[in-house]
């Protein structure tokens, strides 16, 4: 069984599954808003890291704002010794003071990309990093081309080996990639219950690898939501969920979303996964591209999800099924 995929045109070999390390940064803010996944145990990041890089993943995605930074910090500790076996995902573009864990804005200047790749470097504790992203998602295209001959100066340079952009629009995504030589991914919301087929359609066109964003719906697809849902805490972005977040509503599952995880939760565990991987596996299957980067903060975390690597894509008759079950609720692909 296939367990590596392609990072797009670059070449660079991963795990089909990696980690996203957001929820490992801890808390921060934009004002009063939460914009982490509270509370975090730094030991145990570290032993979630070293249990997913003992099960095979080698992707790592995470950005210079989650937890102010200390994302990055975590993840460069727990890779120190271990850096030839990882493949490292950052992102630019939302400045954070580091002392009082506040975003302060956007940023998508040039000298910003310069300027915060090296403090990536500085924190994951490396002088390279494989995929560099650019992070503001709606940003206009002619902005984001701006940045091309510095990210391609980058690569010269030997800092990055490629780059990327996160964001939702499938034209924006067409024309960073028509643009650059080594735009090799576009990270995009992705999900057994939201799909986005302009955007995989981009990625065959460009040879680009698609990295899936809140493939669990942000835990919506875990067990950890079945029976009666319990609030999540007042640092968790989920109890004050911005407006690109569509599964919760007070720190609860919203309705609508949590009818459509009912409809397949018993076809997505029918061959003995668990919910989750029946939701990573069901990626795997929707194309050759998908890499799901879900976030883990437990080592009991990343055994469920790089364990899905076991169980390999959902059948063919499978994704069928689940296609049928959810096709009059499929909505238009997200573009906050």
């Amino acid at each position: 069984m296939t367990t590596t995929r392609r990072l797009g045109r670059s070449g660079i070999e991963v795990s089909a599954i990696g980690m996203g390390c957001w929820a490992i940064g801890g808390p921060f803010w934009a004002g009063d808003q939460p914009l982490g996944w509270g509370e975090v145990d730094d030991d145990e990041s570290i032993r979630t890291i070293h249990r997913a890089l003992d099960l095979g993943a080698t992707l790592f995605d995470t950005s210079s704002n989650y937890g102010a930074g200390h994302s990055e910090r975590v993840l460069g500790r727990a890779l120190a010794g271990r850096r030839d076996q990882a493949v490292i995902a950052t992102k630019f573009g939302y400045p954070t003071d580091e002392t009082t864990r506040q975003a302060t804005g956007e940023d998508a200047s040039p000298a910003y990309a310069r300027q915060s790749l090296e403090g990536s470097l500085r924190r994951l504790g490396t002088d390279y990093v494989d995929l560099y992203q650019l992070h503001l998602n709606g940003l206009p295209v002619p902005q984001a081309l701006d940045l091309v001959d510095t990210l391609e100066g980058l690569v010269t340079e030997g800092k990055i080996r490629a780059y990327g952009w996160s964001t939702d629009n499938p034209a924006s995504a067409r024309a960073f990639a028509a643009a650059g030589p080594h735009c090799a991914a576009i990270q995009h919301d992705q999900s057994v219950l939201r799909d986005n087929a302009e955007m995989f359609a981009v990625c065959d066109e460009f040879d680009l690898a698609s990295l899936n964003r809140g493939p669990l719906a942000m835990g919506l697809l875990t067990a950890k939501y079945q029976g009666t849902p319990t609030p999540r805490g007042g640092d968790d972005v989920r109890r004050v969920a911005p407006e690109w977040l569509p599964w919760f509503t007070d720190g609860v599952p919203t309705g609508e979303w949590a009818e459509r995880v009912a409809r397949v939760r018993e076809v997505l565990t029918a061959d003995g996964r668990t919910l989750a991987q029946g939701a990573l596996g069901w990626l795997l299957a929707r194309s050759p591209r998908t890499l799901p980067i879900p976030g883990c903060r437990t080592v009991a975390q990343a055994e469920e999800n790089i364990g899905t690597l076991a169980y390999g894509p959902l059948s063919e008759e499978t994704f069928a099924e689940v296609e049928r079950l959810l096709a009059d609720l499929r909505t238009a692909p997200a573009t906050a």
